[in-house]
């Protein structure tokens, strides 16, 4: 479907909040074979984009970690990790090292900071954010699980050159998709409605 095709609903479609309200993270260790395939990926990023994007930036950009190079990448995150923390158990370092062999897809979401004249960087980066959660919804109505994370990797030097995350730029997150292996159990969700208030003018 073109963009000349699309129509903006107009009567509401309660139907597409189920979808909102069935959303939950899967956790990475829970993830396993099969992946999105590429045409399916594509298909999720086509609606994660679909974003508010004020100034019409496209701040975001995507680094696919997939097959070997989840090995090769985790090889490199232990080695760190005992860089960080020459101290740190192998229980530890090992934790590390597997972080990414779970899940068989992951997407770093990367968001452009640098300077702009019009919009500030928070609302870039709250744009990319709005990325990683779109992620989480498309691939859920695909079929799979995913889980949002970040951790220390997200904000260390060396991860970031590894991914060629420019000086300007920081890691929204990575998002984990995969085939659910274990169903995460439903948790406790807040009460939408003991949120809200209202401003009065006095």
């Amino acid at each position: 479907m073109s963009h000349a095709d699309f129509t903006m609903p107009t009567n509401g479609d309660p139907q597409a909040l189920t979808g909102l309200d069935a959303r939950r993270s899967v956790p990475a260790m829970q993830l396993g074979k099969p992946g999105p395939d590429a045409a399916q990926l594509v298909r999720m990023l086509q609606s994660a984009v679909r974003v508010p994007d004020h100034g019409k930036r496209v701040p975001w950009r995507f680094v696919r970690i997939e097959g070997v190079a989840r090995s090769a990448f985790g090889d490199r995150l232990a080695q760190r990790s005992r860089e960080r923390d020459p101290q740190a158990s192998d229980a530890v370092v090992e934790k590390d090292r597997q972080r990414f062999q779970h899940a068989p897809v992951v997407l770093t979401v990367i968001v452009q900071q640098g300077p702009d004249a019009k919009i500030p960087a928070g609302e870039r980066l709250l744009s990319g954010g709005c990325v990683c959660f779109a992620l989480l919804q498309a691939a859920q109505a695909l079929g799979f699980g995913a889980c949002w994370l970040t951790g220390w990797a997200a904000y260390d030097d060396h991860v970031r050159g590894w991914l060629g995350v420019g000086q300007d730029e920081v890691i929204a997150g990575f998002i984990h998709i995969g085939s659910v292996r274990q169903h995460a159990p439903e948790r406790d969700r807040p009460d939408a409605a003991t949120l809200l208030t209202d401003w009065i003018p006095e």
